[in-house]
């Protein structure tokens, strides 16, 4: 691959590969490797990969996979992504994986999790708990032992040991993903005509499945070929699209904003890659504990965190403008419980500080965007007008 579009395009192939044909490659390669599902928003994926394991974000089917069985084993009034989830799994798409994770997020995403025991998914469930307490001695020892279960599960299927060294070495691969992402966000943020908000979701969405240093080796290349002048920059505001964390956009959804005249130069999208900001320690003697601090220390700020000692309000106030955004678009899934009991909160701050947002809500499988076109273009216009 020796252009941008062969590499975006092969992205889009792997991010939107519902058979996860990848990651049954690279487990057919060894007999004590293992692949580990996990939903999002974040898992501190070295882990996995200190087990000889394969992480793989599972995100939903999106626009790409009809729903019929999975609707009826949920409600109504509850968000989308389950019902595909539990469409992928009853249609055999997981036939390749050992075992599942679903971090807490939500009452939906924890009864997902009883739906595949029920089911007979996979060799274990974990249903994971995130620390409420980030004091170290309560909610670091519990969030230690929350990943040491996950760790026990895997060594009962391959018996491989998670040694220091191991650790830190995985720890390192995800360290440098995580720059290499970063790096790509800060590039677009100043150039934000050389990639659009598309490619770059295709490009850091192909990360959830695949190795890691396969994606670190596309992120290098991709960052490579945008550091050239490319494209010319055109009359669009700056914004942030903020609700996005779990139940991802349609893709269709993401090139409609930018096409109603908007860079969108910061988003909560595939939050889970870039969760950890800065580094993990590494090197050193006990990585579990330094992978562990850096969650209670290091996490960026989302709706599926308590965080009554460090305001998420207050957070994206810095972030907007650390971006010098324009404007704030708050895009949420439908019932999606944590961003909807958030957004008035976030608001609120947004209205107090004078910043100008607007709000709507989707599914991931949402196929018609006239009238969210006509809202985003609007709030473009005013913007250009008027502010």
């Amino acid at each position: 691959m020796s252009t941008l579009q062969e590499i975006v395009a092969h992205c889009e192939e792997l991010a939107f590969d519902l058979s996860f044909k990848r990651a049954g490659a690279w487990k057919a390669q060894g007999k004590d490797r293992v692949v580990i599902g996990h939903l999002p928003v974040y898992f501190p994926r070295e882990v996995i990969h200190a087990a000889n394991g394969l992480a793989v974000g599972i995100l939903g089917g999106g626009d790409k996979k009809l729903i019929i069985k999975g609707d009826a084993y949920y409600q109504s009034y509850i968000c989308h992504m389950p019902r595909s989830v539990i469409e992928l799994a009853l249609d055999k798409h997981f036939d390749d994986f050992d075992g599942f994770i679903f971090p807490s997020i939500c009452d939906v995403i924890r009864n997902l999790s009883g739906m595949f025991q029920m089911l007979g998914e996979g060799k274990f469930v974990k249903y994971l708990d995130f620390p409420q307490n980030f004091k170290h001695h309560i909610g670091g020892t519990f969030y230690r032992y929350e990943l040491q279960t996950v760790l026990d599960e895997i060594h009962k299927l391959n018996g491989v040991e998670v040694t220091a060294e191991r650790l830190n070495h995985s720890i390192g691969m995800f360290n440098l993903n995580r720059a290499l992402i970063c790096q790509l966000y800060d590039i677009r943020n100043e150039f934000p005509w050389r990639m659009t908000a598309a490619d770059v979701y295709h490009v850091v969405r192909a990360g959830y499945v695949i190795p890691v240093e396969e994606h670190n080796e596309i992120l290098s290349q991709v960052i490579h070929l945008i550091q050239k002048e490319a494209g010319n920059p055109t009359d669009k505001i700056r914004v942030l699209v903020m609700g996005a964390f779990c139940e991802q956009p349609p893709v269709g959804l993401i090139r409609t904003i930018e096409l109603a005249g908007c860079y969108v130069v910061e988003d909560d999208f595939l939050l889970g890659a870039r969760w950890i900001q800065g580094d993990i320690e590494t090197g050193s003697a006990d990585p579990m504990e330094a992978i562990t601090t850096a969650y209670l220390e290091k996490s960026t700020f989302s709706s599926s965190v308590y965080d009554v000692g460090n305001p998420k309000e207050a957070r994206l106030i810095d972030l907007i403008r650390r971006r010098k955004v324009d404007g704030v678009i708050f895009a949420a899934p439908s019932f999606c419980d944590p961003a909807l009991l958030d957004h008035p909160i976030l608001q609120k701050e947004c209205n107090d500080k004078n910043i100008r947002f607007i709000s709507f809500l989707y599914s991931e499988n949402t196929g018609q965007f006239k009238v969210i076109k006509e809202q985003v273009g609007t709030f473009s216009d005013s913007i250009k007008l008027w502010d």
